[in-house]
């Protein structure tokens, strides 16, 4: 059994559907980041840096203690090596796929979370930084739209790095993109957002967290 700490946010979005897909039993354990339980001791002893998601594995490969693990990139990756899915076993195609994931890690993920702030919770607008963020998150769907030009997923075969990108182009609107500019990505989201294990999650993520924000996404998903 696998314990996820988790809000319904893209990074929180990510192990969701890795635990979906891969068919692993879980229990979600909800820390609402909008009522600081992301501060709280006993969350904190699992996750220093006080983010979610963040799991504890009560029965990690080597048959010891549990072992908790936090940063959603080094889940994606624990859970690939653990499964052995989702993640290719050869030099080249790790490679392909660690390279996505860590793209996605610092790139794509803090430039779309900056382009959400500025845009939707920022306490002034400043047009500068609304710009910057906005134009940055079509550059980077940009380099993603041209991986995709000649392959279906960013890693080869469906992987972790989707995995890890999917959720943040969920909410592209909000991010001020339009998907019809980038008809390769567009067409990798529409392959992605119909797999029943990605409905699955996002269905999950609802029960969590019924707010408009959250309904909405599961509209888009739909769409």
């Amino acid at each position: 059994m696998i314990d996820l700490y988790y809000w319904t946010t893209p990074n929180g979005h990510k192990i969701t559907l890795f635990l979906e897909e891969a068919g692993l039993p879980y229990e979600i354990k909800p820390v609402n980041i909008n009522e600081g339980e992301q501060f709280r001791p006993e969350f904190l002893e699992i996750s220093p840096n006080n983010r979610i998601p963040a799991i504890v594995d009560h029965a990690p490969a080597d048959g010891g203690k549990p072992i908790s693990i936090f940063e959603s990139g080094a889940i994606l990756q624990y859970l690939a090596e653990k499964t052995g899915q989702f993640m290719a076993s050869d030099l080249r195609g790790r490679t392909e796929t660690m390279q996505w994931l860590f793209w996605q890690m610092g790139g794509l993920g803090p430039m779309a979370g900056q382009n959400h702030h500025f845009n939707m919770f920022a306490p002034e607008k400043i047009e500068y930084a609304i710009r910057r963020y906005v134009d940055e998150t079509a550059r980077l769907y940009g380099v993603m739209n041209d991986r995709l030009e000649d392959r279906d997923y960013l890693g080869g075969d469906y992987s972790i790095a989707d995995m890890a990108c999917f959720p943040w182009v969920v909410p592209h609107k909000r991010q001020g993109q339009n998907l019809d500019d980038f008809p390769h990505l567009k067409r990798w989201f529409d392959a992605i957002r119909v797999r029943a294990a990605v409905q699955r999650a996002y269905e999950r993520a609802y029960t969590v967290n019924p707010v408009q924000q959250v309904a909405d996404v599961m509209k888009a998903l739909q769409a």
